[in-house]
């Protein structure tokens, strides 16, 4: 499963920073989990789909979507 996390920041034009602002996950985590080998937790891909006013859904590339 690819996670889509900078491509919606770059569309969206939101900076790690922001985002870790916005989310309240940290900065370190936000760019480990856009590591395409990453594996985050549900948890942070909530948080992180908050910050990002979009559905968690959005956040990975999936053909069981």
């Amino acid at each position: 499963m690819k996670i889509l996390l900078a491509q919606i920041m770059y569309e969206k034009n939101v900076s790690i920073r922001q985002l870790s602002l916005r989310s309240g996950v940290s900065k370190s985590t936000i760019q480990d989990d856009m590591n395409e080998d990453s594996n985050p937790k549900i948890k942070t891909l909530e948080r992180l789909a908050q910050g990002l006013n979009c559905q968690i859904t959005d956040l990975f590339d999936s053909n069981y979507k």
